[in-house]
């Protein structure tokens, strides 16, 4: 029963502090005003938390080679070099070098790239010359040729049917509608597949020139290095760890200055600029309140009860949402046991009431004669044990001549 007294008082104090000046209710164009101003600083705050997030660099920006490096490991074809190689090399020139592009990407960002990548980016430039680049434009020219000799082929082959029809059913050569008669169509036939495996021995020609360039040679064996790749996958693995925590981190770093502010504003200052500051202080918890949970679903904590579960039973990653569930509301009784204790205390209310001229069992307004409450019947005072005068009840100290009188409280 007083925990839902105590919520609703809280309730009725949030709307009080949210629409009160000062006693009185904000007329509707102030509260409009106070709207805008709310959804304008909550969407900066949003706008500040993103771009706070993407400060540092994140596992695929810091570690960019390892993506399409894995996919190479990963390869089985047997054309997985040349076709690898052909990813590495732009057709057009680039408008930077592949090293320049990732040590700008870095610049005034929180983190660096893996060294290891910078390496790679390097064997990247060196593979991507104008040679390679001319050889595979030539490449895709001759693809290009064998497309439309391919389409030529299958368009004849259709005709040669229907020829071979019209012959069966000696129908006159000057009534065919079409274009080639068999043997014309035969011959033309044999002419194109020639001349489609010769431009196939040219692309060969053309793909073993660009693995056999010196570079390309070193750049393959660089991605065989073991040891290299373990090491890139360990820095990885530890960046996918510790981003969304790092993350969690800035952002927090970034609303707690304006919490703080808000709330000194809030708790020293009167009239609507206590209003204002009431208003931000709310706007602010929201998003805090957002990226705890986040946090949760996707931080360090996640990641190691994952870890551990997969440690202890295999793939049954399921249960890390069983954990949650247990642990997730343990937490929330204990921070409503927290919060029961400092906001329902009887000291806490008391000092706040006796302040306002209220009851300080109930908060209701008395007059300065009033012993007992009009409207719960609680008597407000006590002797003192040391001076025997009237001082307020659940206050520690005596109001006439400041003795302690915390081992002398009691409830009527």
């Amino acid at each position: 029963m007083r925990i839902k007294q105590g919520f609703r008082r809280a309730w009725r104090g949030f709307w009080r502090r949210s629409r009160f000046v000062n006693g009185e209710p904000l007329n509707w164009l102030s509260l409009i005003v106070i709207v805008l101003v709310d959804i304008f600083i909550l969407v900066n705050v949003f706008s500040g938390l993103s771009e706070i997030g993407n400060w540092p660099l994140s596992p695929g920006e810091a570690q960019p080679c390892y993506a399409p490096w894995q996919d190479y490991r990963q390869d089985r074809e047997s054309d997985r070099e040349i076709r690898f190689l052909e990813q590495q090399i732009s057709v057009d020139p680039p408008p930077q070098r592949a090293v320049e592009r990732l040590q700008k990407s870095s610049k005034g960002r929180l983190g660096s790239i893996s060294p290891i990548c910078l390496t790679y980016a390097k064997y990247q430039d060196a593979v991507n010359r104008p040679i390679n680049r001319q050889r595979l434009k030539q490449r895709q020219e001759k693809y290009s040729q064998i497309q439309a000799l391919e389409a030529t082929n299958a368009r004849i082959r259709q005709e040669y049917d229907s020829t071979l029809l019209e012959q069966l059913a000696a129908q006159p050569p000057e009534q065919s509608i079409n274009l080639v008669e068999a043997a014309q169509a035969k011959a033309t036939l044999e002419a194109n597949n020639r001349q489609i495996a010769a431009l196939k021995a040219e692309i060969a020609a053309l793909e073993r020139a660009i693995l056999q360039e010196a570079d390309s040679q070193a750049f393959l064996k660089f991605l065989e290095d073991n040891a290299a790749f373990a090491q890139l996958e360990r820095e990885y693995q530890r960046s996918q760890f510790w981003y969304p925590s790092l993350q969690f981190l800035l952002q927090i770093l970034f609303l707690l200055p304006l919490i703080g502010i808000a709330l000194w504003v809030h708790r020293y200052h009167h009239g609507l600029l206590a209003l204002m500051s009431w208003h931000l202080l709310v706007i602010l918890l929201i998003p805090l309140v957002l990226k705890i949970f986040e946090l949760l679903q996707v931080g360090a904590l996640f990641e190691w009860l994952s870890n551990l579960i997969l440690t202890l039973f295999g793939g049954l990653l399921f249960l890390v949402r069983y954990l949650y569930i247990l642990l997730i509301p343990a937490a929330g009784f204990g921070l409503l046991k927290g919060a029961q204790a400092f906001f329902l205390n009887p000291q806490r209310q008391a000092i706040a009431r006796v302040q306002r001229q209220r009851c300080v069992r109930c908060s209701k307004r008395l007059q300065d004669q009033d012993q007992y409450c009009p409207y719960c019947g609680y008597l407000q005072w006590m002797t003192c044990p040391s001076c025997q005068q009237l001082t307020y009840r659940h206050l520690p100290y005596c109001r006439h001549c400041g003795a302690s009188v915390i081992s002398s409280r009691r409830s009527p």
